[in-house]
Parts: structure tokens; C-alpha cells; sequence
């Protein structure tokens, strides 16, 4: 199956590196925990807005953006290679300014993610995947409507809320057991079921 996952906030632990940045440049005492809003970066480092944000986090020169400064979450990696070694498709589907894209290829490149296929755009569901994981509040509605066929998972986290036609998942384990299950039931689907609707 193709399996279309998002970076930051998914595979890439966007709030511990802007934090840790923002830590060793202000002297800040802020903590990932801090956030629990998908907007709201700003008020918390102390930027008049989000594009004060935004310029910050470009970098500069003597330093590249905040997205060459990504830890990987715990499990992520294993588990893409998992799933990958399984047969399935990573397709990576994230949303990037235009100053960024080089910075995420070379982190791609620098953690070896398993994939042959990058999409860096904001509209995800123009990308046909048999399973979205995502945790934007904003991308996964847009799945849910123009990806009604697909399995759509919400990665939960503290910034997104429960949202009728995705399935939650809290861990990276858990999202490969959903993926195994599915892929089972499309290879292997129930022998009776035809014999039971003619019943």
C-alpha cells in the first residue's frame, strides 16, 4: 500500500527543535510541552506573529533553518523501515515554505528515510495514498473529504481534536499494527462474507 505520511509534528519532532534553538540563541526556558495550539508558536516565543516566527525560524548566516535542527521521534524510523521492508510505499506528504525544501531534503538524506517519493505541497490529498498520517487540524478535514476511500489517521497530539472519519493513533506502533491489519484484509478478505449476503 502507499502509505503518505507527514513530517513535522509526525516523524520529525518540530516543537523540541524550535524550543531547543530558541533556548540556545534567547536563553528561554520554554519545553515542547508548552505547546497546544497549532498557531500560537509565536506568542510563545515571543514573536510579534507568525511570520516574526517564520523569519526566525529561516535562519541565517551562521545558521540554516529550524528544519535542519529535527530530532526524529522514538519508533518513527524503525517503523517506516518496518513498514517498508513489509512491501509498502512511503510517500512523504508535508507542507514546506519554498526556503525550506532544500533543508528537508538533506534532512530526509541525513536520517535515511525509506522513500523514493517526496511531495513537498499544501493541498495533501492531491496525493493518492492508501493511508494518510497527519496531525495538522487543518490537512486532516481536507483528507477526510476528498480521501473518503483512504484510511486516515490522526497522529494526536495536543494541537488537533477528534474529528469524525479518521482513525486516532498515539504511537508509531500502533499505526503499524493499523497498517498490517489493512493491508491483511485487502489480501486476504473474508471467504464467507459472499456466502453469507446471498443467506
Amino acid at each position: 500500500m502507499r502509505l503518505g505520511i507527514d513530517l513535522d509534528g509526525v516523524v520529525a519532532d518540530f516543537n523540541a527543535g524550535w524550543i531547543k534553538l530558541h533556548r540556545d540563541e534567547f536563553g528561554s526556558d520554554l519545553h515542547p510541552e508548552m505547546v497546544t495550539t497549532w498557531d500560537g508558536l509565536h506568542e510563545l516565543g515571543g514573536f510579534a506573529d507568525m511570520r516574526a516566527f517564520w523569519r526566525w525560524a529561516r535562519g541565517n548566516g551562521q545558521r540554516p533553518s529550524i528544519f535542519r535542527h529535527l530530532d526524529v521521534y522514538p519508533d518513527a524510523l524503525d517503523s517506516l523501515h518496518a513498514l517498508d521492508r513489509a512491501g509498502h510505499q512511503i510517500v512523504v506528504v508535508t507542507t514546506k515554505p519554498k526556503w525550506a525544501r532544500v533543508d528537508t531534503l538533506r534532512w530526509l538524506a541525513d536520517h535515511e528515510l525509506p522513500t523514493g517519493e517526496v511531495h513537498m505541497l499544501d493541498d495533501k490529498h492531491l496525493v493518492d495514498c492508501d493511508v494518510y498520517l497527519d496531525d495538522s487540524p487543518h490537512v486532516l478535514p481536507s483528507l477526510v473529504r476528498h480521501r473518503s476511500d483512504a484510511l486516515i489517521c490522526r497522529f494526536v497530539r495536543p494541537w488537533n481534536g477528534p474529528l469524525a472519519g479518521t482513525v486516532d493513533v498515539t504511537t508509531w506502533s500502533e499505526f503499524r499494527e493499523l497498517v498490517t491489519d489493512r493491508s491483511h484484509r485487502i489480501r486476504c478478505p473474508d471467504p464467507g462474507a459472499a456466502d453469507r449476503s446471498i443467506g
